[in-house]
């Protein structure tokens, strides 16, 4: 077979190298293309140097082109694929940092919460126009598979707007049902059938099967509080189990964001998080956790790249679902995985127009989506709630509407709980402001906002959260994975 897949935000090295490695493990796309375009240079001629020495490594007669002029990349691609963070780890920064100012306490911050909302605002002009080249350039009928957060709003976006065949991609519905599989013993995650449904990092495990026995609730909360590390690390998500009675996908530190239960009250918040690790809870962990990798992989570049003269090895492909996808479409091998879609009546008690997160089968056919499911009723109100703010702040990045936008960020869960409408109205310009060079739509509305808040009374404070950790040292992350080796 031959073919062209685009990935855009290739600079994401990791995550690129990851991609590339699982498509690569289908014995029937060794002669495809990737072209790989990102807005850095920089970023771009290290992971091309990385995939030219897998390429060379394993003998393979696969082309790869790196170039910064996205509309090139896209020319006659069957594949385009996003991972791109818009504004890079500065904006990412306001994202956290600000909301701080006025008492509102996340841990990752980019799918809902006052940080995801932002961050929706920047990324969805930029899906606009990916969508746009793709119409013009790309193979007809090109499908535009969607990795980058926030997974909803960005696949809405392409989807209504874009009018481009999108799909969303997560891995939190594997690796929820990786630590399902680990805490009630099974050998591997095979034994575990499950059906899974809701909305992206708020979906839900309503129906278990191990080696074809049910497992219901009860057995299940005392399977994770049994459990010697997930017992300490996922408190939050256990509660919520024992409420909703059912497991959520998504890891404690994100699912704290999307409630307003959990995170605030900041004496409340340390008791519900774990420090261990900065998914657990952390304020603003994984933007620690990504200045730290992109530090890290900086530094030890050389070792990365000497790690990909390395054989690839099919039986270690991960669990991304798109190589999977790929393979269906392109061999008619079915594969069987959780999508980001519009609803279109898939789950009953959700509405029409949100994107919603649920199984599917996928062959050459296309995505397939299982209908029919009905979600408990605590799970639909938990997600309609974030259903509503995605749909008002897409609706406001598409018409650059402050007010609008304010309105979204006021309904969200967690802000409501938080903060008042005055507070909630000064925070949003203040992002606005500070984030204007991601955020042509709002260009009008900036010069008003600057007004607002050189006249605002509203009282903020610097706060650095309540579980905050500094960014590590390559020294200090050095000692750590040394002790870590040395340990076993």
């Amino acid at each position: 077979m031959s073919f062209k897949i685009a990935i855009i935000g290739a600079g994401s090295v990791g995550f690129t190298k990851k991609l590339f490695t699982d498509i690569l493990c289908v014995p029937e796309f060794k002669d495809i293309e990737f072209a790989l375009t990102d807005v850095s240079e920089h970023n771009l001629g290290m992971i091309k140097a990385i995939l030219d020495r897998i390429v060379e490594a394993n003998n393979l007669p696969t082309k790869v082109t790196a170039t910064t002029d996205r509309r090139k990349a896209l020319e006659g691609a069957r594949y385009i694929i996003s991972c791109v963070r818009v504004g890079g780890l500065e904006a990412y920064a306001d994202d956290i940092r600000i909301p701080l100012k006025y008492g509102i306490d996340q841990c990752v911050g980019d799918t809902i919460c006052a940080g995801g909302i932002l961050y929706g605002q920047r990324n969805i002009p930029v899906i606009l126009d990916f969508c746009k080249d793709i119409s013009e350039v790309a193979e007809t009928g090109a499908k535009f598979l969607n990795y980058a957060n926030p997974m909803a709003m960005n696949t809405w976006a392409a989807i209504e707007y874009g009018k481009v065949d999108t799909v969303g991609l997560c891995h939190g519905v594997q690796h929820g049902a990786e630590q399902i599989a680990e805490v009630l013993g099974a050998k591997s995650p095979g034994e575990l059938d499950y059906v899974c449904s809701g909305i992206n990092h708020q979906t839900w495990f309503i129906e278990l099967r191990l080696n074809g026995r049910p497992i219901g609730k009860d057995e299940l909360v005392a399977a994770f509080e049994a459990h010697p590390v997930y017992s300490k690390q996922e408190k939050l998500r256990i509660d919520v189990l024992k409420r909703f009675g059912v497991y959520s996908t998504e890891s404690n530190g994100h699912l704290s964001e999307y409630l307003p239960w959990y995170r605030k009250r900041p004496d409340e918040i340390t008791r519900w998080i774990d420090m261990s690790d900065w998914i657990h809870g952390e304020t603003g962990g994984y933007l620690r956790y990504s200045t730290e990798t992109r530090n890290w992989f900086e530094t030890e570049y050389p070792q990365f790249l000497e790690a990909a003269s390395k054989p690839i090895d099919p039986a270690r492909r991960s669990n991304e679902h798109a190589s999977h996808i790929l393979e269906a479409l392109e061999t008619n091998r079915v594969y069987r995985g959780h999508f980001n879609v519009k609803n279109n009546g898939v789950i009953a008690n959700l509405p029409q127009d949100a994107i919603i997160e649920s199984p599917g089968f996928v062959d050459r056919f296309g995505i397939n989506m299982a209908a029919g499911i009905t979600l408990p009723e605590a799970c639909a109100a938990t997600c309609m709630a974030s259903i509503n703010v995605q749909r008002m702040s897409v609706h406001a990045a598409i018409a650059g509407d402050i007010d609008l936008l304010k309105l979204a960020v006021l309904h969200d869960p967690l802000v409501g709980a938080v903060s008042t409408p005055e507070e909630v109205w000064q925070m949003v310009d203040e992002m606005v402001v500070a984030q204007a060079a991601w955020l042509p739509q709002y260009a009008d509305a900036v010069p008003a906002a600057k007004e607002r808040l050189s006249k605002s009374k509203v009282k903020t404070r610097e706060w650095a959260g309540a579980a905050r950790r500094s960014v590590r040292s390559i020294e200090e992350l050095r000692a750590e994975k040394a002790a870590f080796k040395q340990a076993g």
